[in-house]
Order: structure tokens, then sequence, then C-alpha cells
């Protein structure tokens, strides 16, 4: 129980910074701190149980979804978009141009991110066993290819191989396999990278850009692309190429129902692979649907108490005016945090004896 209890926590906690992604550069920091609990509580929870528990309603119908490809991936990208929009846009510099602060960390953020998946999905079952082995080595096969996918469209198009590009081909892969990591075969995640590679990225790059909903709405790191876009497709996906044998291993009760679309085709089972298939499309509108409603119910509620963006002011100065203290304080600049107790380690060397004494009561 401890086990699940602190699994299922981090898959909360990893869906709610993806949510952030795509509020980066002006929600209110106070907005989000009422955020989090609320949307934790009455969307995230929702679908999770929906799923997963074998309780839920879509569970008991048959919805596969191996490790959060509808419950943390596609649920985050609509949450974050749905959210984004109520939210508003970024300062005009910013959309305009917002680089990366620094692509060595964020390679090796990736990298981490990367080798952190293998337990994301890997432990889905709760044991050590085939399936999580499967499920491991699965994921690596689809981030692989949808990354050399994505690099070889950026090459194609762009005559560049984006390194930021590769890393988004690399998401885009692991959020694709998610859904089918345990219960698809090798050939089967090959297919899935391959697409995982080449769909969002037409989304992102070219789509994006072509639909004036898409370009109004500012998903400040396209949240709705590698995670929406990318987890809807792996639970299709899942529903065509989910292997009976896999499926048995995995699930419990009646798993003569988890039958993809392609062995329907081939052991003539085309109703069960027709009826996943649907299943599967279900659970996307459910939990799009559901996203969408408690988000904007919970963006309309927090922007009656707080303001849900930062005034233009803030938005302009940035962390200081947010948190009183920078993120980089570069050599030489000769400026000091008028407002942070933190500018040194210790954080008191520029306290007046009044606040000092202060803080010495409260200890």
């Amino acid at each position: 129980m401890a086990t699940m209890v602190f699994f299922q926590f981090v898959f909360a906690a990893i869906t709610l910074i993806l949510v952030a992604g795509a509020l980066l550069g002006r929600m209110n920091f106070h907005a989000w701190m009422l955020f989090v609990p609320l949307w934790l509580t009455f969307s995230y929870t929702v679908g999770a149980y929906s799923i997963w528990c074998p309780d839920g309603f879509l569970s008991k119908a048959g919805v596969m979804d191996f490790c959060g490809g509808f419950v943390i991936h596609l649920s985050s990208g609509v949450a974050g978009f749905t959210a984004a929009y109520w939210v508003g846009p970024r300062a005009s510099n910013d959309r305009e141009r917002f680089p990366p602060n620094n692509v060595l960390l964020m390679l090796a953020g990736a990298g981490l991110l990367w080798m952190g998946w293998t337990g994301f999905n890997g432990g889905g079952p709760y044991a050590a066993n085939g399936v999580a082995s499967l499920a491991v080595l699965n994921t690596h096969v689809c981030a692989a290819t949808s990354l050399l996918v994505w690099l070889l469209l950026d090459v194609l198009f762009f005559s560049k191989p984006s390194v930021i590009g590769a890393v988004q081909g690399m998401i885009t892969g692991l959020v694709c396999i998610t859904p089918a990591a345990g219960i698809v075969q090798g050939w089967a995640a090959i297919i899935m990278g391959i697409l995982s590679g080449s769909i969002p990225w037409y989304t992102m790059m070219v789509l994006h850009k072509k639909l004036s909903f898409l370009k109004r709405v500012d998903d400040t790191l396209a949240v709705f692309h590698t995670h929406a876009v990318a987890g809807s497709l792996g639970g299709v996906l899942t529903g065509f190429f989910a292997d009976p044998h896999l499926t048995a291993l995995f699930y419990t009760g009646d798993v003569s129902k988890y039958v993809g679309l392609a062995y329907g085709l081939k052991d003539g089972r085309l109703r069960a692979g027709v009826r996943q298939m649907l299943l599967q499309l279900g659970g996307i509108a459910f939990i799009v649907a559901v996203n969408v409603v408690v988000t904007s119910a919970i963006c309309v509620l927090i922007s009656r108490i707080v303001p849900l963006r930062l005034s233009e002011e803030d938005m302009q100065v940035g962390d200081d005016a947010i948190h009183g203290e920078e993120a980089y304080a570069l050599w030489g600049d000769g400026e000091k945090l008028e407002k942070s107790s933190h500018d040194s380690v210790y954080g008191v060397e520029e306290l007046t004896p009044e606040e000092l004494a202060k803080a010495d009561r409260f200890a």
C-alpha cells in the first residue's frame, strides 16, 4: 500500500508539473497555489479513478491505459491548454522571443527524464516481472525511434537537426508508448515511435501556425502537442496494437475483452477489436470533457479570489517581482534584491536588527 500511495502521488505531481509548462511566464503564483489542490482533487482524481481503479466505470468497460497516456498526459495537455486560455498570453515580447535559458541543462534534464521513464512505465505492474521488462524495453525503443524521426523531419524541412527538436521527439515518443508499454510487441513500439515522431511534429510545426485558435492560446512549452496529441495518439494505437497474450498477463478479471484491433482482424475477432478502439476513443472524449469543464470552472472560481495573471509590470520584472529573488546573480551586475531575506547562503546578513529579533523570537 505504501508503494501504491507513493507511486500514485508521484504520478499526480508529474501531471501538475506538465500543466504548469503551459502557463509559464504570466500566471499569478498565488493563483497557482490555489489551482494545484483544486485541480488535483476535482479533475485529476476523477480521471485516475475512472480508468485505473478496478471500480472505475472506464476500467470496468475495458479502457486500456497501461501507465498514464490518458490519466497523466492527455489530461495535463488539455488542462494546460484550457488554463492557458483563461490566464491569457505572456507579454508580447516573450511570445515573440522566448529562447531556452540553457540548452545544456535542458539536455541534462531530458536525460534524467528519459532515464526516469524506465521507472515510470516499468513500475506499472508493481512487480519485477516480464511485463515490467517489456514495458522498459518498449519505452526506450519508441522514444529513440520518435527522436530520430523528429530529427529527420527537422533536417528535411528546416535543414538543421535541432537539439530542442530532438528533446521534443524524445518526449512525444515516451508519452505515446506510455498507455501501451507492457501490452504491445516490440515491432508495434517501433511503429508507434515513427508516428509519435511525425504526427505531433506536424501539429506543432505546421498545424499550429495555420489554426487561429491554436495560435491565440499561449501554450508556453507546447504541452498540448507533446502530451495531449501524443497521449491521444498512444491511446488509439494501444487499442490497435494491444496483444491479447500480453494483456492477459497484465490485466485481471475478464481478460478476453482486451483485444487490439490488429489482433481482432488477425484472429477473426473483429467485433472485439472494434469495440476496443471505440472504448479508447470514448476514454479520450471523457478525459477531454472532464478537464475542459473542471479546469475552466476552477480558473473562473480562482479569478473571483485573486487575479489569474501577473500585472504587466510584474511580468516585465520577472522573478524578483514574484519571489523577491532572481534565478541568476551574475558577478559584476552591482544589483541587490531589496525584498529578499536570502541574499546569502545563511539568509541573515542583510536583515535589519528588528528583522533579526523577529526571526529569533520565531525560532
